[in-house]
């Protein structure tokens, strides 16, 4: 037997026992632990839905909500335009200080 007629064997030998193949594996035992997780779901618990239903408020609670906010945020809105208002006012405050090429026009007018 010579050197390539051992190296054909000894490939064919591995392909025969098979080569370790990890990421396979791991990915069997992924998707295992995936389908028992959701199979472990139950999603038709009616006892879960009526708690759900029972924990919710009235829709008339939910419209006074509703309004409160409504009428929390038009005072809040209101508050802010008063204030910018206000500022707009106290920035516009006449100016009394008088031109002093007008105080001159007038002096040459008095003459």
């Amino acid at each position: 037997m010579n050197l390539k007629e051992a190296a054909v064997m000894a490939g064919r030998a591995t392909m025969l026992r098979g080569e370790p193949k990890h990421m396979k594996k791991l990915a069997f035992a992924f998707v295992t632990t995936a389908a028992l997780a959701l199979g472990a779901c139950n999603n038709s618990n009616q006892d879960a839905v009526q708690n759900a239903e029972l924990n919710q408020p009235a829709p008339d609670q939910l419209n006074e909500l509703a309004n409160q906010a409504a009428m929390d945020a038009a005072n809040a809105q209101a508050a802010a335009n008063n204030a910018a208002n206000a500022a707009n006012e106290a920035n516009a405050v006449a100016d009394n200080t008088t031109n002093p090429q007008e105080a001159d026009e007038q002096n040459v007018s008095g003459m």
